[in-house]
Parts: structure tokens; C-alpha cells; sequence
């Protein structure tokens, strides 16, 4: 059996990149694991912030790296990497990759239209109102402030619609909040042609945040679901500081920054069963490959809300996904291997 060339390709231009590199680093150590020395030969490729392609530290055209690899790991993640268009130019290039689809992957970047999908399928997701960034311009932001103001109880969450990891995301507690986080959330909302994104103003529902993993063809399942997460902060929201902080880092108050992810949570078993079938609904309604994660809020009295889903979410060692997968005794070399074996097979 030939020896298949991996690419992993890591960075991008997106507020994401040192999570990239991470992801990335995760991805090298587990396809070169002594126990695929004979199947896989990985090839470590860079993406710039700036748009350089590097092959092994040395920077090259797009199309050289590409004919040098079978088969790509997309590890990005965010702009670029998770909205659909590195898949388009795979795709061009005849390259099979990991991940979703390109329109599926621009579908699910965009909290607009996911949210419109899950309404769509019944999917149950919070209310929201956009503000364009015309709003801007011709004055009209404090009248789309007082319509927020009379259709939502405060607090409200204020995020970019085309952004992960939580980045520029505000919760808007007094009416006075609202234009710095609207404008907050523009900084974060400009694409990489100029144009800027919808601000999304959305209600905010108390209560415990889940998240759910789906694998294609996973132990003998069509849309394997990973166990749920619980995740509990002592921040307003699951925010990038406290998906990604060291353990160690406390903030001004002396509490932990960093999430507590646990796993088994601590659900009802009713609870955990609509969750996976929420997250395997979501994967399957979005047309999403080989795997996923979508993120939920459990409120008491409201039921379950259905958030965002993430493409490709991260899979370092200290990653949700990674910590879900070890919780049912699966390594990330071995899903690695998985998911790699699925794009090559064009599944």
C-alpha cells in the first residue's frame, strides 16, 4: 500500500490563528504516531496571517503545496479557513479535504443563515435583530437601539454574524451598552474584501451551556454523537478568554477564567438524549461532513436553544471535542486516521 501524503494546513488571516497552530500542532503529532509510520506521510503547510503559503517553514505557490499532498486536514479555523472558501479552492484543485463542504461550511459560518435554517427545521434558537452596518452612516443606529430596547428584555448578546470562538461577542445589560457593543461587535464584523457583516443583537437566555459532537460512520453509527458537555464559567458567556485561558489565570475577582467542561455532564438523561438528537439534526440539516459540534443553552423553564454549530471546532489536547472523544475511551490519532480515511474516500 502506497504511503498517502497528509497536508495539514494551519494559521489563516482569522482572529483564530494561534488556536490554528494549535489544532494543527494536535493534527502532526497524531498522524506521524509510530502507528501510522507506513501509511501516512504528513506535510506540515503554513497559511499566513498575510496569505503566504509555507511548506515546512519555506514559502511556496498554493498549487505546488497542493500537488504535493492526497489529501488535505483542514485545521483553520474562522474567516477563510471555516466559511467556505479554503473548501473552494480545494475543491478547484481537485484536493480531497477534511471538514464540510464549502457551501455547507458558508451556511454554518453564518449565524444568519444557520438560524434561519433552524427555524426552517423546527430547530428552536433565540430571537434576534440585525443591524447593518448602513446603520452606521445615515444615523439611523439609535432607532434600531430603541427597537432592540422595546423588543428584548435586558441583558442582550451583541456579536458579529460571521465570526467563531466567541470573538466580539458583549452581553448589553442597560441601554446604554448597546452602541459601544454594536460598534464593538462591527470592529470584529469587517471580511477580507472590505465589505463588513450584520451585527446580530440577540435575546439572552439564562441558563447552562452544552455542547454535543457528531462523527460520520463512527463505531458502526451514520451520525455518531459524542457525549454531552456541560460547560460552567465564571464569565457571562462561554467567551474566548474562557475556552482558551490556562487553568492557572484568574481574573480581577480571583475566580478561574478558564470553562469547567464536564464530562459526563450532569444532564438528565432526557436532557442528554435531545441534545444528541438536536446536534445529529443539525449536522444532517446543514448538509456538514465527517464532524461537527453545535452549541446549546439548557434553560429551566424555556427547554433547549439551539446556538451555533461549529465546523470545524478545535481539537487540541484541551479541546471539547478531544476531552469528549477520551470520555469514550477514542484517541485522537485513531480520529484522525477516521476522518482522513473518509475525505480520501470522498464520504
Amino acid at each position: 500500500m502506497a504511503i498517502i501524503r497528509v497536508g495539514v494546513l494551519r494559521g489563516g488571516p482569522s482572529d483564530e490563528y494561534d488556536v490554528s497552530l494549535a489544532t494543527g500542532k494536535t493534527v502532526l503529532a497524531s498522524l506521524s504516531h509510530d502507528k501510522f509510520r507506513d501509511k501516512y506521510h504528513v506535510h506540515d503547510i503554513l497559511l499566513s496571517k498575510d496569505g503566504v503559503w509555507y511548506h515546512s517553514g519555506v514559502p511556496i505557490a498554493v498549487e505546488r503545496a497542493l500537488a504535493q499532498v492526497d489529501v488535505v486536514v483542514n485545521a483553520l479555523h474562522g474567516a477563510y479557513g471555516e466559511d467556505g472558501k479554503v473548501q473552494m479552492l480545494l475543491e478547484a484543485h481537485g484536493v480531497p479535504f477534511t471538514g464540510s463542504k464549502a457551501f455547507a461550511s458558508a451556511v454554518a459560518m453564518n449565524k444568519v443563515l444557520t438560524k434561519d435554517s433552524f427555524v426552517r427545521y423546527g430547530i428552536k434558537t433565540p430571537r434576534h435583530i440585525l443591524i447593518d452596518s448602513a446603520s452606521l452612516a445615515d444615523g439611523s443606529l439609535l432607532e434600531k437601539i430603541d427597537t432592540i430596547f422595546r423588543t428584548f428584555s435586558l441583558p442582550v448578546v451583541v456579536k458579529p454574524s460571521e465570526s467563531g470562538s466567541s470573538v466580539g461577542i458583549s452581553i448589553a445589560r442597560a441601554h446604554g451598552d448597546l452602541a459601544p457593543h454594536i460598534l464593538k461587535a462591527f470592529q470584529y464584523s469587517v471580511r477580507r474584501d472590505g465589505t463588513v457583516a450584520p451585527v446580530m443583537v440577540e435575546e439572552f437566555i439564562a441558563g447552562t451551556e452544552a455542547t454535543v459532537g457528531i462523527i460520520d460512520n463512527f463505531r458502526g453509527e451514520e451520525l455518531y454523537a459524542l457525549p454531552v458537555v456541560e460547560i460552567r464559567h465564571n464569565r457571562d458567556f462561554f467567551d474566548y478568554e474562557s475556552k482558551y485561558s490556562r487553568d492557572d489565570v484568574v481574573d480581577h475577582r480571583g475566580k478561574k477564567v478558564a470553562a469547567e467542561e464536564i464530562v459526563p455532564s450532569h444532564f438528565s438523561s432526557e436532557i442528554k438524549a435531545e441534545l444528541e438528537r438536536l446536534a445529529r439534526d443539525i449536522h444532517r440539516v446543514l448538509g456538514l461532513r465527517h464532524y461537527s459540534r453545535s452549541d446549546f443553552i439548557v434553560a429551566p423553564r424555556r427547554g433547549i436553544y439551539a446556538l451555533e454549530v461549529n465546523t470545524l471546532p478545535g481539537l487540541t489536547e484541551t479541546s471539547i471535542v478531544p476531552k469528549a472523544l477520551a470520555a469514550v475511551g477514542a484517541s485522537l490519532p485513531d480520529f484522525f486516521d477516521h476522518i482522513v480515511t473518509l475525505a480520501i474516500e470522498g464520504k
